[in-house]
């Protein structure tokens, strides 16, 4: 009983609702900067009597005016739009949704409308085709003109790049100079492009071409990496010079003489006579030792004499030894310095220097350690050597004696016979065999052209 009379009273006041609201004052218009204001579009509780033919009418009118919705039917049915019938291009389906639901009253637009498969639509569909082919046999005069244009900037960016003369003339090498005439080619190229799309109103298609194009080349830039920083590399070295050509370098824990230096890669040819190609880019982060740079280079040798031996005597016995050997420079004079004392012997380090362009360091090296020897030995100096102790049985421990004169050999005790050393006729220049090699590969390589080593410039 109760629900029955809340259901009457609700109606009563439904109904009694817009006389209530006419006698009731209108509430304040709200400002526009106010937060509350709300742009959203109602819909009314009750319809317009005749509204539905009207807004059919108007639909149907819109739609007569387009071939291509001539054949869509509207009906409408208290604000609710359907559409039904066919068009020849998914576009004319959306079109006709947005024109019916921009008209006045509508409250929704119910698309029923489907794509035509037939041969007339298909035609008619084609006639915008017809247009553009028939706007395109229009600007074919235009195009003709903008690609006449393209080609004539090109052909100035050509002409331009080679004039190899004035490149080689600004440029410190040849490498540098390609690269330059390379560089202008392209911009020149990429230049006539732009112009001749700018003439027939491509600009947008010339965006979304550089726009792929980045990510492109950005793309490309991650996955060539190390192609591109040892190019790079190669243009840096070759401005710098850090050696010429059979220079005896050591690059990382590579040793040997240079060959050339290409854009690709530094061309050594090691101490064995063989070649070896290090990249550029790890040549241009290496560490480089160049032997040829400064001719005077030191050599060191160690020796160990007794541990009660004076270790005075012997150092200024050993570089008096170097000091008489014609090989040894007398500026910087030779040294000896005390090495390290051991358990049964003192270590000494002897120092000498010679020059490179007439001395080989290896020769000499080995000349001046047995003339510092037979020197000391001759002073009486004894050079000993390791000793050890041999345990066969490991359970019983050898008896501990004393190791006197009369436990040695008498034919260990006989001194040794003098053995007259007359001096070696050996020749102490520089090797001159892989200097050699390495000149003739210049020379005679077909790559000889390809080297950015100039002898022009100076050396960093």
């Amino acid at each position: 009983m109760l629900a029955v009379m809340a259901t009457v009273l609700s109606f009563w006041v439904a109904a009694l609702l817009p006389a209530s609201a006419a006698v009731l004052p209108d509430p304040p218009a709200q400002t526009a900067a106010s937060p509350a204001a709300s742009p959203a579009q109602t819909i009314g509780d009750t319809s317009v009597e005749g509204a539905d033919e009207r807004i059919a009418r108007r639909i149907e009118g819109i739609f007569a005016a387009v071939p291509a919705l001539q054949n869509v039917s509207v009906s409408v049915r208290q604000g609710v739009v359907t559409l039904q019938g066919k068009v020849p291009t998914p576009e004319d389906i959306d079109r006709a949704e947005q024109i019916a639901s921009r008209i006045v009253g509508v409250v929704t637009v119910e698309n029923r409308i489907e794509r035509s498969l037939s041969v007339e639509d298909s035609v008619q569909s084609l006639g915008g085709f017809s247009d553009k082919v028939a706007n395109f046999v229009k600007m074919l005069p235009l195009i003709a003109a903008a690609l006449v244009v393209a080609l004539i900037i090109a052909l100035i960016g050509y002409v331009l790049a080679s004039s190899t003369w004035l490149w080689r003339r600004l440029a410190p090498n040849t490498f540098l100079a390609e690269l330059i005439a390379s560089a202008i080619r392209f911009v020149f190229v990429i230049g006539g492009i732009v112009i001749a799309l700018q003439m027939i109103g491509a600009g947008g298609l010339l965006g979304a071409v550089l726009g792929g194009a980045g990510i492109v080349g950005i793309a490309l830039g991650f996955a060539m990496r190390d192609t591109i920083e040892n190019y790079v590399a190669s243009i840096m070295l070759s401005v710098r010079q850090p050696f010429r050509a059979n220079d005896w370098v050591v690059i990382d824990q590579y040793e040997g003489r240079v060959i050339r230096l290409t854009s690709r890669a530094t061309v050594l040819m090691t101490l064995d006579g063989n070649h070896l190609r290090i990249p550029n880019s790890m040549v241009f982060k290496a560490v480089i030792l160049n032997y040829t740079r400064n001719p005077q280079r030191r050599f060191e040798f160690e020796l160990g004499i007794d541990a009660d031996a004076d270790p005075t005597t012997a150092r200024h016995l050993g570089v008096e030894a170097l000091e008489n050997l014609d090989f040894v420079l007398k500026d910087p004079p030779p040294s000896a310095r005390l090495e390290q004392v051991g358990d049964s012997n003192i270590i000494i380090k002897f120092l000498g220097w010679v020059d490179q362009d007439k001395t080989d360091w290896y020769k000499a090296r080995s000349k001046a350690i047995p003339a510092v020897k037979n020197t000391l030995e001759a002073a009486g100096f004894g050079l000993p050597e390791p000793i050890y102790r041999l345990r066969f049985d490991p359970n019983m421990p050898l008896p501990l004696r004393n190791v006197t004169d009369a436990a040695v050999p008498a034919e260990a005790k006989r001194p040794a016979a003098a053995v007259k050393i007359e001096e070696s006729t050996e020749r102490i220049a520089p090797d001159a065999v892989i200097a050699e090699m390495v000149e003739k590969e210049r020379k005679e390589a077909p790559e000889a052209r390809k080297d950015l080593l100039d002898s022009r410039r100076p050396v960093e």
